[in-house]
């Protein structure tokens, strides 16, 4: 696809408008750095078209505190205050497990992982944002806290204009199956390989 032009019109008896507003389920997925990131740069535009905007994190400890979610909340006070852009929200979901991980067994981990896409099943089913990020979700999907086929068939069957953009590497294929883009990020260099620590403001 070239300067947004389509290769091919489908016969789907949608028009270009129905098209241009038709829900996506977008992967984000691969080994290479920037998965998460390209997803809150979604967020962002997201927010400069007023959607309501929900960011679920579901790994990284939530010690944790990454640039990205201390701009989401100034954007959501933003708009409390002044009505630019439009709402946004950030949870943490899980216990976590990236770099520091919280007291509690594997057991207790997963029953938050459940916890927190139960929340999402419900806000899905009510409509309550325009773009979900699900943060690092293929994680606990991959380690079975998580059911995929009740995820394929919740997405599937979202009511409304809900995008959902889901990160992590090792995506399960049914998820690919459904989703709408996939991208695969690919690692060709990176400074860690030559012992180079993480510096503010590129990796957090």
């Amino acid at each position: 696809m070239m300067q947004g032009k389509v290769e091919m019109t489908p016969q789907d008896g949608l028009t270009t408008r129905q098209r241009r507003n038709r829900q996506l389920v977008i992967v984000h997925t691969g080994d290479g750095k920037g998965k998460s990131t390209a997803a809150f740069g979604l967020a962002l535009r997201g927010w400069n078209q007023g959607w309501s905007v929900g960011v679920f994190q579901f790994v990284k400890s939530a010690k944790w505190r990454i640039g990205e979610q201390t701009a989401v909340e100034t954007l959501g006070r933003l708009h409390e205050e002044t009505g630019t852009g439009g709402p946004m929200e950030w949870h943490k979901m899980g216990s976590g497990w990236s770099w520091s991980r919280k007291a509690g067994d594997e057991e207790d981990h997963a029953a938050a992982a459940q916890e927190g896409w139960a929340e999402i099943k419900r806000r899905l089913a009510d409509e309550a944002h325009g773009l979900y990020v699900l943060d690092e979700f293929t994680y606990p999907m991959a380690w079975g806290w998580v059911d995929v086929a009740d995820v394929v068939q919740t997405l599937v069957e979202r009511p409304g204009s809900q995008h959902v953009v889901i990160t992590g590497r090792r995506c399960p294929e049914p998820i690919i199956g459904i989703a709408d883009l996939v991208t695969e990020m690919t690692k060709v260099k990176h400074p860690f390989d030559h012992g180079q620590k993480g510096q503010r403001g590129i990796e957090w």
